[in-house]
């Protein structure tokens, strides 16, 4: 597939209507601009890349709401140079969206089948995240931390004590937490310690899956 002005067009019309649910944050509606999100999913899809709602991928997965991508993208408050933590990459979009920004990006998936392709795909796009791993989003990357931000794209039951430990102090995690419906949560390090936590809208995403072996 290529990247046309009828794509272009298309990514307009769907960062104005993210903007019209309330996203304001300028960079990140410039991200949804720029990076083409008919090229993470299959061809065949190409004709629902731009409307605003999650759709299937491999492993049972999902690509995310273009929403759901900038509200947790904006919620974090990413800025260029930042080290982000990203658990579930799935297609990559949101990593793309992350590197638009000009931040360091760490990625995680736990699906085989998820990263090999979309390992290919970064490869094959320039797409250079700092690491992609295939492993356990629950225990993050303790030999990279601490981290500027963390951002989780499936949903965990609880919010995982070693992602709280690898924040820097200021430092922000966004994680959706429930079961069936998740409550997007802003998680902020402000002591050795101390965390605060805030609460804001419900959402629904796949569950987060930890590895028990």
């Amino acid at each position: 597939m290529r990247d046309t002005l009828k794509h272009r067009g298309k990514r307009n019309q769907l960062a104005d209507l993210v903007a019209s649910k309330g996203i304001k944050d300028t960079a990140v509606l410039e991200a949804i601009r720029n990076v083409p999100r008919h090229l993470f999913m299959d061809s065949g899809f190409e004709d629902h890349a731009y409307q605003d709602k999650a759709f299937p991928i491999a492993a049972d997965q999902t690509i995310s709401q273009p929403y759901t991508v900038a509200y947790q993208t904006e919620l974090l408050g990413v800025s260029p140079g930042d080290k982000v933590l990203e658990i579930g990459t799935g297609s990559g979009y949101q990593t793309a969206i992350l590197l638009q920004l000009k931040a360091r990006v760490y990625t995680i998936e736990r699906q085989l089948e998820l990263f090999k392709k979309t390992n290919l795909f970064f490869k094959k796009m320039g797409y250079r995240p700092k690491k992609f791993v295939f492993g356990d989003g629950y225990k993050g990357l303790p030999e990279e931390a601490p981290f500027d931000g963390i951002i989780v794209t499936a949903g965990a039951p609880q919010i995982p004590r070693e992602l709280m430990g690898q924040l820097k102090i200021g430092g922000k995690m966004v994680i959706p937490v429930g079961d069936k419906e998740q409550t997007m949560m802003l998680i902020t390090r402000t002591g050795e310690k101390e965390f605060e936590r805030r609460a804001y809208g419900s959402f629904r995403f796949v569950p987060l899956l930890e590895d028990k072996n």
